[in-house]
């Protein structure tokens, strides 16, 4: 029962285990809830036959059985709602976990609006059906086998009688059962597709009102709720047609059970016991399995989330050891990486970034720099070849150990909604108000700091909404700062900035790079020509590799590049 519901539910270990007990408990309360039928079962025999039991008789037996009922009830609330609440949350950090060890590749291929709504929306819709419906279902049917075996036992006519209309109804629920899961899954996509529409048109409002899309989108964003909602009468049409037919046979059974029970009454089959018995038993089956459809229809209806998150579990997680690296040359052999299937955008690269050496990237925009610089720092994993630091091939390093190791600044910034204070200390943690200010001190960053309300505790709003482009770039690089990790990795660093801000980063920078291992990614040509290597890359290949001066000597590429730089620099205005 545990590896099932592990299987079916994508539940821990603990979870399984809880979810198997609530089950249990349920049984138990189902069991308890003939206890009373029993009873006027008995009593009802005895008035017939004269032999009528004190009444002090039945108030101990009723005592008990309420006492009992309340312990078992009590155990099954406990297991039923206090544990898989927990396991709920437990399945939120686990996810969590699990998203941490993916590789960027899986973001860039994957919705993050889906990503957040799995976390928050699916775990939430699996938690109320681990505590409502799926222990309570596994209890029914366990309930209805035992109850089924001993009805035929008693009396193999009556217990046909019983149990035939209630199969019919159970057939015919299993065979609407395709239909609504194939309606959900669809529901299910539509509103994740809905969900994203809806993100994208807040994230892009800047856009949308430039370019007086407003009515556009609003019309789009309406008719997508119309077609949901279709869909979802859909869905619910099958629902309502399975749950209606399985139900007009539940009411069948007490039908039947009288008018072949009758009939056994007349031809002195069976007693008046057996009949009030088995009409007793028809109308407990006929509540159990009533509510059983609706706890069907509610694991049914957790299926396309359960397997969302099945798929984020299944999906390939960044493996690797713990390793001390201690030298920090970073040496590429025939790397060869796609982000597609069939479209290459590396091919067999290769070239050694030597530590305490600056190594720059030059190329047209889609040549693979950034590429580059995502697989050396293992955000993303090359498909063939092989990146070594320190002997090992860093697949087989832990991206924890790899991290702790590099310190990168991207073009495209990424800040919190909190203050610039703990902005900067993203990197180290630890790190003291005063390092702190020091780093934003040499990434040029105290000019527009110190002109704000707070100061370094001025909250700068979602990605730092409330800095520009260039305000956002030095908060980064005073991030690296911070670090001071030995392996440096900064793409177009300077994109944002002015001449006057690069000129001091640039100071800030020669302090920085001591003794590190730096890749760095310019379009301005006049930045790198001092750099210790320049590797000139064309359609994801090393056109050439060398210093500045034998490149402009060996490589048309590269002239190529200065050439249009010049250009670009005299139609700047």
């Amino acid at each position: 029962m545990k590896q099932y519901y592990k299987n079916k539910y994508a539940v821990s270990d603990k979870g399984a285990r809880d979810l198997t007990k609530a089950s249990f408990f349920s049984l138990l309360v189902n069991l308890l809830n003939m206890v009373p039928a029993f009873i006027l079962m008995i009593f009802i025999n005895q008035t017939i036959l004269g032999n009528v039991t004190s009444s002090i008789t039945y108030y101990v037996v009723v005592i008990i059985t309420l006492i009992a009922m309340y312990v078992i009830l009590s155990l099954e609330y406990d297991s039923l709602f206090s544990v898989t609440y927990k396991e709920s949350a437990s399945l939120r950090i686990s996810l969590s976990k699990y998203l941490s060890k993916l590789p960027l590749s899986y973001f860039s291929k994957h919705d993050l609006t889906d990503l957040s709504q799995t976390i928050m929306g699916d775990v939430g819709a699996i938690e109320h059906a681990m505590s409502h419906a799926i222990p309570k279902l596994t209890a029914i049917w366990s309930f209805l086998i035992l109850i089924g075996i001993l009805l035929l036992i008693g009396n193999v006519k009556l217990g046909l009688a019983v149990i035939i209309p209630f199969a019919i109804a159970l057939i015919l629920q299993r065979v609407g059962s395709n239909m609504v899961i194939k309606g959900n899954q669809i529901y299910y996509d539509v509103m994740r597709a809905k969900s994203d529409s809806f993100q994208e048109t807040i994230e892009l409002q800047q856009e949308i009102k430039s370019f007086n899309l407003s009515d556009e989108q609003k019309e789009n964003l309406y008719r997508q709720m119309e077609e949901g909602e279709k869909t979802h009468l859909k869905t619910e049409a099958w629902t309502i047609i399975t749950v209606a037919s399985s139900t007009f046979f539940t009411y069948t059974s007490m039908g039947i059970v009288l008018l072949v029970g009758t009939k056994m009454l007349i031809g002195g089959e069976i007693s008046i016991l057996y009949l009030i018995g088995y009409f007793l038993a028809a109308v407990k089956l006929r509540d159990t399995v009533e509510s059983s459809l609706y706890f069907i229809m509610e694991a049914y209806f957790v299926i396309p989330r359960v397997n969302r998150i099945s798929e984020i579990k299944n999906a390939r997680v960044q493996e690797g050891k713990d390793v001390n690296l201690k030298n920090f040359s970073i040496e590429l052999k025939n790397v060869s990486f796609s982000y597609e299937e069939d479209e290459k955008v590396l091919k067999d690269v290769s070239f050694t970034a030597k530590q305490g050496e600056v190594t720059a990237l030059v190329g047209a925009s889609g040549c693979g720099k950034s590429t580059i610089l995502k697989l050396v720092s293992r955000l993303y994993d090359y498909d063939g070849g092989k990146i070594i630091i320190d002997g090992y091939d860093i697949k087989d390093i832990s991206t924890k150990s790899l991290f702790e190791k590099t310190s990168i600044v991207f073009q495209d910034v990424t800040l919190f909604n909190t203050s610039v204070m703990e902005n900067i200390r993203l990197g180290r943690k630890g790190a003291s108000d005063e390092e702190v200010k020091e780093a934003a001190r040499l990434a040029n960053c105290m000019e527009f700091i110190e002109k704000m309300p707070d100061g370094f505790e001025t909250k700068i709003g979602e990605n730092g909404a409330e800095l520009s482009g260039g305000e956002r770039q030095r908060l980064s690089i005073a991030r690296a700062f911070l670090k001071d990790a030995p392996i440096l990795i900064l793409d177009e660093i300077a994109a944002s900035l002015d001449v006057d801000n690069e000129k001091k980063i640039q100071e800030s920078l020669n302090k920085l790079i001591e003794n590190k291992t730096v890749i760095i990614i310019s379009h301005r040509l006049k930045a790198v020509e001092n750099v210790d290597k320049i590797v000139v890359l064309d359609g994801g290949v090393v056109e050439s590799q060398g210093k500045h001066g034998e490149l402009v000597e060996k490589s048309r590429v590269y002239r190529n590049l200065i050439e249009k730089t010049a250009m670009a620099e005299n139609f700047r205005y």
